[in-house]
């Protein structure tokens, strides 16, 4: 299950943005372990969103999965790794009041081992990227 990092549980910014670092394959091949995310606390969550939410039987773990179906009370999410786990099959719908942000823009830090000019060309042009909602279809598990 992707965590974030002790920095992402500091509690929420004055601004609307803040940053979190993904642990964790759950979200893999949308976002991968050392992932920085711009979070949007706050915003207007809608099918398909990667969303920031607090684990329903552990408040100060924070998450960060896919919301796929609205249900009675609040979200059903799911990873978009299915074997990696913890998701709403495991604890079921995550009431409204623990999600607290949609994912907007996600970024790769540069690895030290990347030193060729090539190199630093082929991770700059993949390092940032938005993160939109799915394009492919959804169905809740």
């Amino acid at each position: 299950m992707p965590e974030l990092s002790q920095d992402a549980e500091r509690p929420r910014p004055p601004l609307p943005f803040g940053v979190a670092e993904v642990t964790g394959p759950s979200m893999v091949p949308t976002l991968h372990h050392g992932d920085r995310l711009l979070v949007h606390y706050g915003a207007r969550v809608r099918r398909g969103d990667v969303i920031v939410l607090r684990h329903p039987f552990q408040q100060d773990l924070l998450v960060v999965k896919r919301a796929t179906e609205r249900r009675d009370g609040g979200w059903w999410v799911l990873g978009d790794n299915s074997y990696a786990g913890g998701d709403s099959t495991d604890y079921g719908v995550v009431p409204d009041e623990l999600v607290l942000g949609r994912v907007r823009f996600r970024y790769r830090p540069r690895t030290s081992e990347r030193r060729s000019p090539l190199a630093v060309v082929g991770w700059a042009l993949s390092a940032a990227r938005p993160v939109f909602s799915a394009s492919r279809r959804l169905r809740a598990r």
